[in-house]
């Protein structure tokens, strides 16, 4: 047996840092080699095309004076602002000779010369919130055709399902800047006189578009720093707020369509509008919306129904407790009505004829006899009128009680529970971006704020899913072969075959997608 050796290990010797001596020249310096192969900003840089801003904004330019920012360096110092949540476009600058992978990024150089932060919010000015909308809108567009790394259809969008919803924005504005309009202690503040000659003309306009939202304590009170945004009262407190609207796409919860109003707008008036913009963004049809009750007025319903759109929305009236009993008395569901005679029966067996009709409400009510309510026994339970019970009746009941029931089947139920998750992921994504917190002031400024975001949320998508090449082979060829199996089903109706089509898109064509990949 031989002898075990003891390895002796040697302390090694500490090195002392030699004093920094500068070199003069810096020979094949490239930032290119200094940006790691999987860097975010790299493979933004190859899926976005930041030139279109050119002809966007080129009429916002004159041909004489000093040149400009190129627009596109300028988009994209505003894209780095949002998507790194800086806190200030002066923070940005003072911290972009720093970071070589922003520099590389703009294009720019370790000598050359970092731009005033005073040029972001000049070409906000400049610009508008139109050309922030169109980045974004190119951003959907994307993420519903191809993508620009590889030519290759990208599937990311399905656009026959959306979910809606909404969420409250803090104003860059303090509850000190707010005055009464009615109070003559407002002329004591300089600031308010400047104020009250240029929102003269802007409340008359907004008076005519919002009729039935001009009344509460909005009317009355404004901020001086901020007169966009509106007093909203949430959790016992209430602070000046701004209200982004969004429609989420089903397959990949691609933001399709986003809008930005005063905190106090009904977010159920804005659902339309959000299937209109998500329609033309995507040129797509919506078949199925998903919402909460807030969204479920009459209109909406009735504008679904328009539309051939399927709207699993609870209804806003059962929600607040208005089915079966409304306290303690009988609802109007309660209450049977005869199409052929055009007349309601009570619980007790008595008739409501048609009594006075209401063209602004497109309504007509139905009352009952004063003599039958007045020796009825359930008389307490039905009303407390001494003219006898009326019902209300829409003059589209009958389309009403098609969506309503819609809205109570297990596929609806099913959607509007998912619609929860997925709407707070939404949100909960976009927090990290300083969404919930206006950065400038005034609502032109916020909407734009909003369209950096929800770009940035959309290119996340696009990098994870876009630019996967297996996804778009198997989505193409998933669609190939749903396609030939449906022409040799239906070859003698082309009709037929595209809308059935449609219909198994949004299901069956996921479910084999996921399992091919």
């Amino acid at each position: 047996m031989g002898k075990t050796q003891r390895r002796i290990t040697v302390p090694a010797m500490m090195s002392y840092q030699d004093p920094p001596q500068r070199k003069l020249f810096y020979m094949g310096i490239n930032l290119d080699k200094r940006i790691r192969k999987n860097h975010p900003l790299r493979k933004i840089r190859e899926l976005i095309d930041f030139d279109f801003i050119y002809k966007e904004v080129e009429g916002k330019y004159g041909y004489n004076g000093n040149e400009s920012v190129p627009p596109p360096v300028i988009l994209k110092l505003m894209l780095l602002l949002v998507l790194y949540n800086v806190r200030s476009e002066r923070e940005l600058m003072d911290t972009l000779g720093e970071r070589l992978d922003w520099l590389w990024f703009l294009d720019f150089d370790l000598d050359t010369e970092i731009p005033n932060h005073s040029v972001l919010s000049k070409a906000r000015k400049r610009w508008g919130e139109e050309a922030f909308r169109g980045f974004y809108e190119r951003v959907v567009w994307q993420c519903t055709e191809t993508s620009s790394a590889q030519v290759v259809e990208s599937g990311l969008v399905d656009g026959s399902k959306i979910f809606v919803d909404s969420s409250l924005i803090e104003a860059d504005a303090s509850n000190n800047s707010v005055v009464d309009t009615k109070s003559l202690k407002r002329y004591l503040k300089e600031s308010y006189k400047e104020l009250e000659k240029r929102l003269e003309e802007e409340r008359e306009d907004e008076k005519g578009d919002n009729d039935d939202e001009g009344g509460g304590v909005n009317s009355r009170y404004i901020s001086t720093t901020d007169p966009d945004a509106a007093i909203v009262r949430t959790s016992g407190k209430a602070k000046l707020r701004y209200q982004t609207h969004r429609a989420v796409d089903s397959a990949y919860e691609v933001i399709t369509a986003t809008e930005v109003t005063p905190g106090d707008v009904n977010e159920a008036h804005m659902m339309l509008g959000l299937v209109n913009s998500h329609q033309q963004n995507t040129e797509s049809s919506v078949e199925t919306i998903v919402a909460d009750s807030k969204y479920g007025t009459i209109s909406n319903y009735l504008g679904c129904y328009d539309r051939g759109i399927r709207a699993h929305i609870p209804d806003l009236k059962g929600a607040q407790g208005n089915s079966g009993l409304r306290g303690d008395i009988f609802s109007d569901e309660m209450f049977i009505y005869d199409n052929d005679t055009d007349t309601y029966t009570c619980p007790s067996g008595k008739k409501l004829m048609p009594k006075s009709l209401h063209m602004s409400r497109q309504s007509m009510d139905y009352g009952a006899l004063r003599s039958d309510c007045r020796v009825c026994d359930l008389r307490p339970q039905c009303t407390r009128n001494k003219a006898g019970r009326t019902v209300k009746r829409h003059l589209r009941q009958d389309e009403l009680d098609y969506m309503r029931a819609l809205a109570r089947t297990t596929t609806s139920k099913k959607d509007i529970k998912t619609r929860q998750h997925l709407m707070e992921r939404s949100f909960a994504r976009a927090k990290r971006y300083g969404y919930d917190r206006a950065r400038w002031r005034g609502l032109w400024r916020v909407r734009i704020q909003e369209y950096l975001t929800a770009a940035i949320q959309n290119i996340e998508i696009l990098l994870k899913h876009g630019t996967d090449p297996r996804i778009a082979v198997a989505v193409r060829r998933v669609r190939e072969e749903l396609n030939g199996r449906l022409k040799s089903l239906f070859k003698s109706s082309n009709q037929y075959l595209l809308g059935f089509f449609q219909l198994l898109r949004s299901g069956f064509e996921r479910d084999l997608l996921l399992r091919t990949i």
